[in-house]
């Protein structure tokens, strides 16, 4: 995936102490701020990604009379998982009988909002953690997934006029630290509460600079779990390092511990670990639907339609399809198309 950054500007402490953990959606927002002026004249971030969306047959996805013919604009931001989620809205509308224009490939998660909100695409799959603290600017995420839901898709409707469809995915492409199994098994490291098990010789990183940058990524980690960025971790036993790096590092014993998220293929792909983050450090980020309200209002067969897909889509299910792309190479358009004929959703 590409970078991810939730926000450039730094966010104050949390009223609990915690600070808000997510510095970086930028995975989710890559180049956002590249063409914000070539937005307003419809030309940035609405190039599809592929002019080919394969044939596909109604399976448990069946044709909705509601939908038949309807078109709708569906995007996407440029990283793998985004394509992929992108790909199969185009293809589950496609199967319903809408006549779906593929607009994925948006150049970052400013880029991807904004052509929603100004009427540019109508709907797309988005992350709760990056709508609740990005799009609507709070800085108190919610530690129960459902309730977080619930609350960013109960006020950006009524800010935003954006609807979120329920349920959202149950997969969280979150932060995480991983190991190794060797490493696993030697310390007993099952969550980030762990980390102090391992001898401070040992205990290294490898880290994306943005994420050992900010207040609120590696140092308000390490502070949530009561360690200290110079004293319990060393500046020496941190390698800064490329996200894409950061895997193979972890693999090749580099550093004990690396920065990755949660959904990434690459975690299956290499036989790593995430810790579980027990303190609700970092923010949930499931994805769901977003669409314009009016468009739902419209077609309010959307609801149903999604909710066929969504919960299919687990943390293991989405890093096994960003793993074929990322580490097999294949074609985010037939990763999804394959995976929704593996479910029975088309044909």
């Amino acid at each position: 995936m590409a970078t991810r950054l939730a926000s450039t500007r730094r966010r104050p402490a949390l009223a609990s102490g915690r600070r808000s953990p997510r510095l970086a959606v930028g995975r989710r927002i890559g180049a956002a701020l590249l063409c914000p002026v070539l937005l307003a004249l419809g030309a940035c971030g609405l190039k599809p990604a592929s002019a080919f969306i394969p044939s596909v047959e109604p399976g448990s996805i069946q044709p909705i009379p509601g939908l038949k013919d309807a078109r709708i604009r569906v995007t996407s931001k440029e990283f793998t998982e985004q394509l992929i989620l992108g790909k199969i809205a185009v293809l589950a509308l496609k199967a319903a009988g809408a006549d779906p224009v593929d607009h994925t490939n948006a150049q970052g998660s400013v880029t991807f909002r904004k052509s929603i909100t100004g009427g540019d695409n109508d709907l797309g799959w988005e992350y709760t953690g990056t709508g609740w603290i990005t799009y609507l600017g709070r800085e108190d995420p919610i530690a129960d997934p459902q309730k977080q839901f619930d609350a960013v898709r109960d006020l950006d409707l009524k800010k935003n006029r954006i609807a979120w469809l329920a349920p959202p995915a149950p997969f969280n492409n979150t932060y995480a630290m991983a190991v190794t199994t060797a490493v696993q098994k030697r310390y007993n490291l099952r969550d980030l509460a762990d980390m102090a098990k391992v001898p401070a010789p040992q205990r290294t990183f490898c880290l994306a600079p943005e994420f050992l940058a900010r207040n609120d990524g590696f140092r308000g980690m390490l502070s949530a779990y009561g360690l200290s960025y110079g004293s319990s971790v060393p500046a020496g036993n941190v390698r800064q390092m490329t996200e894409g790096v950061i895997y193979r590092a972890v693999t090749d014993n580099r550093c004990t511990f690396g920065e990755v998220t949660t959904s990434d293929g690459r975690i299956q792909a290499r036989d790593l670990h995430p810790l579980t983050d027990s303190r609700h450090f970092f923010p949930n980020y499931n994805p769901a639907i977003t669409v314009r309200e009016p468009v739902l209002r419209a077609h309010p067969e959307l609801t149903a339609l999604f909710a066929k897909i969504s919960p299919r889509l687990t943390t293991n299910a989405m890093r096994e399809l960003n793993s074929k792309v990322d580490v097999d190479g294949e074609d985010p358009v037939f990763v999804a198309r394959d995976w929704m004929r593996d479910q029975g959703l088309i044909k």
